[in-house]
């Protein structure tokens, strides 16, 4: 067993800096979502982010694009996500505008126009923002079932905010895991999906591109071009394709492309390793477009991802554990505060790995039941996004940004219903927590329509 040195700190008095009625902690797709649900439900809400902008995956790692919205016939989350993606879209420019106004899936993110428009939204919601800020420790209840308070690092110092209830939007279940709710990681020998470092590429030709995939037949993930610069050594072994390209203008693309592998999200000598490898990776990726990519060659490297993007950590023990056989049938559950349609999205585990793609049909989507998001054993906690109580399969489709914000969408407006009533995240009436979600635009499936 590994040894460690330990050193006791002092006892000492941490000042309580505020008191709300709901905290959250993260500042992603799903924190965004139930800060800005709760807050318009009425509860005083304080949404806290390690960085200085909201977005998650989306501005910290820059994944290039949005994930589907809709079944591949009509969009299934709704809602405050789609909201927030149709509100992007309007604060870019006319051209984007006139490029992606009428689509929903893999719509490319501007992240600095996002960044802002989160700012915005959130702000607009009454609640309140704490950037800068990391929580590290949690203050409990005596009985152990409830999270009464997080203590707070920052520039200012370290303080208390109490509160009454928590979501746990930090993608990582960190807030779960420090009040000792049971989680899985990973697959069944530990193996975790690889990260990506995400970037984006100026001074491209959109144009010249096309014609290029037009000429030589390939397609817009290069899979022909891809794999012969890996037979001439100009790629590494791994992925054969692009996983991603999502043009914001003619001239500014984003990029998701290969694997960092061997992170784990949780822990910061993996994250310091992963960016470091990621930059390297970038600028190697850099010289295969600006040599093998017609409409890259003057291609310039503006920004890489604060962090590499992470796709999967801990996972949530809920009071139901979502199951890739609820997936595959399509299922319905009484308690669903959401549908998911997009697909199973297993990354390999190493290079020589394979990678793993189940798709439901058009038109089919299942739902997400509101117990998913209740880790076992703490009271008044909800934990939205991808570390939800679901098996690794189901959390490979799960974990993507729409389905994060309708998560969190659900979480937030039960928190603030838990406020009224003054009871516990299992005391939500879930029907009236479902024509709640109906009356802020979500869609819970055809059956609802009439309702």
């Amino acid at each position: 067993m590994e040894q460690h040195d330990y050193v006791k700190i002092p006892e000492s008095r941490i000042p309580v800096s505020k008191s709300v009625d709901v905290v959250v902690i993260g500042g992603g797709a799903s924190g965004i979502a139930s800060a800005i649900s709760a807050a318009e439900n009425g509860a005083s809400t304080l949404l806290i982010e390690q960085r200085g902008f909201l977005g998650g995956m989306g501005t910290v790692a820059l994944v290039p694009a949005f994930c589907p919205f809709t079944d591949k016939e009509k969009p299934i989350i709704r809602g405050i996500g789609l909201e927030l993606m149709e509100r992007m879209k309007r604060a870019c420019t006319e051209e984007y505008w006139e490029k992606y106004e009428h689509m929903l899936d893999w719509v490319p993110i501007d992240p600095e126009v996002l960044k802002r428009v989160y700012d915005d939204a959130v702000l607009e919601s009454g609640a309140e923002l704490l950037y800068h800020t990391f929580v590290g420790e949690i203050v409990m209840s005596e009985d152990g079932k409830r999270v009464e308070g997080v203590v707070t690092v920052n520039k200012t110092g370290r303080s208390v905010v109490r509160c009454k209830y928590v979501i746990d939007a930090t993608g990582d279940a960190d807030i779960a895991a420090m009040a000792g709710v049971p989680f899985q990681k990973g697959g069944e020998e530990g193996e975790l999906q690889p990260g990506s470092m995400c970037y984006m590429l100026a001074n491209v030709d959109r144009a010249r591109f096309q014609r290029f995939l037009e000429e030589t037949g390939d397609t817009g993930q290069l899979h022909k071009t891809v794999e012969r610069a890996i037979e001439e050594g100009a790629l590494p072994e791994g992925r054969k394709s692009i996983s991603g390209l999502a043009w914001v203008s003619d001239y500014l693309v984003g990029v998701n492309f290969g694997h960092v592998f061997g992170v784990d999200g949780t822990k910061a000598e993996d994250l310091t390793r992963g960016a470091i490898e990621g930059r390297r990776l970038t600028e190697r990726q850099l010289r295969f477009f600006q040599k093998y990519v017609p409409g890259f060659e003057r291609a310039h490297l503006i920004a890489t991802g604060e962090q590499l993007g992470i796709r999967e950590t801990r996972r949530i023990q809920g009071d139901y554990v979502l199951t890739a056989e609820d997936f595959m049938e399509a299922r319905s559950f009484e308690d669903e505060i959401a549908r998911n349609a997009y697909y199973i999205d297993i990354h390999l585990a190493n290079s020589k790995a394979n990678m793993h793609f189940t798709h439901l049909p058009p038109g089919k989507s299942h739902g997400v039941p509101y117990r998913v998001l209740l880790p076992v054993g703490i009271d008044n906690l909800w934990v939205p996004g991808r570390a939800a109580s679901a098996d690794r399969a189901v959390q490979g489709s799960l974990r993507v940004m729409p389905n994060c914000f309708a998560m969190g969408q659900a979480s937030g407006t039960a928190a603030a219903m838990s406020l009224v009533s003054g009871g516990q995240s299992r005391d939500v009436r879930v029907s009236l927590l479902q024509q709640r979600l109906l009356e802020r635009g979500a869609w819970l499936g055809e059956k609802y329509i009439d309702n």
